[in-house]
């Protein structure tokens, strides 16, 4: 095709940037397609809090070997490509707007503007990239909600790994940050995506828990569900099961019953693994490479129905 792996970074001049300076960066890379026939089928591609694009890179390249354009962003204020910012870790709905924003950008400007299927586009996630994909089908955050389920210390919800007392920013932010109000503003408001017809989502975030339930019920586009029963930072019984009940298009898969949350991380080299081997380390039994060829295989059964 004559296209590689591209980075790039379109804006949002509807929503400005965590500074208040600027609109809103939204930093994505392209996985082309590796198939010689037009028009080509999309995923839009969501990583978890703190993450990046190349944590998910073993499903991009997997997607992109079987024909299909890969769109991954980094979520600004919430990526490691960029400094974390609280703000970018609090207002998680902004994020269903970044992979709205750099669809529409790729449908008419990016390199295979004009050559997408815009009857085939779909999106999958990782935790709180579940929950971007599960907002992109229209579920709708109610903070109230997820306050009440926070709150409730059997959950065991704790936080990201990253801002562990994130609450405490709240208040301070909304007193001084102007885009910070103008989010927190937006949190309910409806992100679906019409030109999204397909989700995977891999152990959605406990962030889950604000849907709303009757957003939930109305959701009509198939979803599929892949979670380790052992995961610590988004259980499976109250985040994957409780989204089952609730999702009448939803399926769930278990990842199995002593599998944790990072087993859907790849590291790019032994200084990722020396940094944080409690994310890319597996305890005895666990062969991640295996979870995320079967991960590989339940998306593209999703996506090629």
């Amino acid at each position: 095709m004559g296209f590689s792996v591209t980075r790039d970074v379109c804006f949002d001049p509807e929503r400005p940037n965590w500074d208040g300076d600027g609109p809103r960066p939204v930093s994505w890379v392209l996985w082309p397609p590796e198939a010689v026939r037009e028009p080509f089928p999309l995923v839009l591609l969501s990583h978890g809090t703190g993450g990046g694009a190349d944590g998910l890179a073993w499903l991009g390249e997997a997607l992109s070997t079987a024909g299909y354009a890969v769109l991954a962003v980094n979520h600004h204020g919430n990526t490691i490509v960029e400094p974390y910012r609280a703000e970018g870790f609090l207002a998680w709905w902004e994020r269903p707007r970044d992979l709205t924003v750099a669809l529409g950008y790729h449908l008419t400007d990016g390199p295979l503007a004009g050559r997408i299927d815009r009857t085939r586009i779909s999106a999958a996630g990782f935790s709180l990239g579940g929950y971007s994909v599960f907002c992109l089908a229209g579920a709708v955050t109610d903070m109230a909600l997820f306050r009440a389920f926070a709150d409730n210390q059997t959950t065991g919800f704790r936080g990201p790994r990253e801002f562990p007392d994130l609450g405490r920013y709240v208040e301070p932010l909304l007193d001084s940050s102007a885009p910070f109000r103008e989010s927190w503003a937006r949190a309910s408001d409806d992100y679906r995506d019409g030109r999204v017809g397909k989700i995977f989502a891999m152990a959605p975030a406990p962030t889950v828990r604000g849907f709303t339930e009757d957003s939930l019920a109305r959701i009509d586009v198939p979803i599929r569900i892949f979670t380790g029963e052992a995961d610590t930072e988004a259980p499976y019984e109250q985040c994957s099961r409780w989204l089952l009940g609730l999702v009448p298009t939803a399926r769930l898969e278990s990842a199995g019953r002593d599998v944790d949350h990072y087993v859907f991380l790849n590291a790019k080299d032994q200084e990722d693994i020396r940094a944080a081997p409690e994310v890319f380390l597996d305890p005895p039994g666990i062969d991640r490479t295996m979870i995320q060829s079967r991960a590989i295989a339940i998306a593209l059964a999703l996506f090629q129905r």
